[in-house]
């Protein structure tokens, strides 16, 4: 559900924004993870590390909505 997804996003950006940025760049900006790097000035390796973490926190806390 897409409020499910927001609440998320905002749950996120209080864990990490960073994370958070990343994650609303790939979902919503439909950027590869080089586009996100080059965005936030972050290296390739951070955004990797960032995106994994951030799917898995978002796994996590939408999966326990339900």
């Amino acid at each position: 559900d897409v409020l499910d997804l927001d609440d998320a996003l905002t749950g996120l950006q209080a864990f990490d924004a960073r994370k958070s940025q990343v994650a609303e760049l790939r979902f919503f900006g439909g950027l590869s993870l080089e586009e996100t790097g080059e965005v936030l000035g972050v290296s390739l390796a951070t955004v990797e590390r960032e995106w994994q973490v951030a799917r898995a926190w978002l796994f996590k806390t939408l999966s326990s909505t339900r």
